[in-house]
């Protein structure tokens, strides 16, 4: 399901990114009022997640300006507004939801939730490379149906990466979906955890399994004989 930020507050708004993109939505992101009214009238989004305090264009006028042409969209805000008349202004506007700045991010999932009526089914994916097989219902991993001991976090940069079959994922892109947080904060932990998951994968299998080329990203390899 896709999402539209419309947040003027570039923090927030990336953290917001971060965390929904790990539970599974793709998120757009726009920090100026007209642009945000542009895309959310020229694309389709489960949801608007609409701050009040815009420049180019205020929130209430681009929810009364997205109201007129499009009245099927959902629409959450997300304000430091936090008073009674605020509250009833943007819901009177047309507002699906009011959510008041700070707030916690499980309930902004959990408002999401109930504005999109999203119910998430799990589709259990079992990769296969030669001797490896990756179980991300189980989260198992085997090297030649030996079960393969692999921490929490290890398993997690395993699965992303045979999850994303073909392309190569930047340590940015990695860190976000295992941790969820600042690449700056976890990058040291990365490195340490994707160092002993290629020890692991190689004492067990005698193959490198992970292929890292700098400026380029990681990737599970095709062939595990090929050298990184």
């Amino acid at each position: 399901m896709k999402l539209l930020i419309v947040e003027d507050e570039e923090d927030l708004a990336m953290g917001l990114k971060r965390g929904l993109r790990k539970n599974g939505y793709e998120v757009e992101w726009i920090g100026e009022g007209r642009d945000g009214l542009a895309l959310a009238l020229a694309e389709d989004y489960g949801c608007v997640l609409l701050d009040l305090n815009l420049p180019g264009l205020d929130g209430l006028d681009l929810l009364r300006r997205l109201r007129a042409e499009k009245p099927q969209q959902k629409v959450l805000i997300l304000s430091a507004r936090g008073s009674v008349g605020d509250k009833v202004k943007g819901l009177d506007l047309g507002a699906d939801d009011y959510l008041v700045k700070p707030f916690h991010f499980e309930e902004l999932l959990a408002r999401i939730r109930n504005l999109t009526g999203r119910r998430f089914i799990r589709q259990d994916v079992v990769v296969c490379r030669g001797s490896l097989r990756i179980d991300t219902g189980s989260h198992q991993v085997y090297v030649r149906d030996q079960r393969l001991k692999l921490t929490a976090k290890e398993t997690q940069i395993l699965e992303t990466l045979a999850l994303h079959e073909g392309k190569r994922l930047s340590a940015e892109t990695i860190i976000s979906q295992v941790w969820g947080e600042d690449e700056d904060l976890f990058s040291n932990a990365f490195k340490v955890h994707l160092s002993s998951l290629r020890r692991k994968l190689a004492a067990a299998s005698g193959e490198d399994w992970i292929e890292c080329q700098r400026g380029l990203g990681y990737c599970l390899k095709e062939n595990p004989n090929e050298k990184a």
